[in-house]
């Protein structure tokens, strides 16, 4: 997952992963664990972890923007900044 400059997204199957730590490999949507068993898992789940992670990266990018702004800076000053 890239973190940098406030852009970090969650896939489908990070949340999946997340959620089932058995769950060791995805393929298309069949999950299987360390012994190549199929895994049932809740996809419903999976979305809505998906969607609170974004909700709260989202909140972080903006809390971060403000403070910068507080500075008299944008996200492009910055990432000028730290090249």
């Amino acid at each position: 997952m890239d973190c940098s400059y406030g852009d970090c997204t969650m896939i489908l199957h990070e949340a999946i992963f997340k959620l089932n730590p058995t769950i060791v490999t995805i393929v298309g949507d069949i999950a299987y664990d360390k012994d190549n068993n199929e895994v049932q898992y809740d996809l419903d789940a999976a979305k809505a972890e998906l969607d609170r992670f974004n909700a709260e990266q989202e909140t972080a990018k903006q809390t971060a923007e403000a403070k910068l702004a507080k500075l008299g800076l944008t996200v492009e000053d910055l990432k000028a900044l730290l090249g």
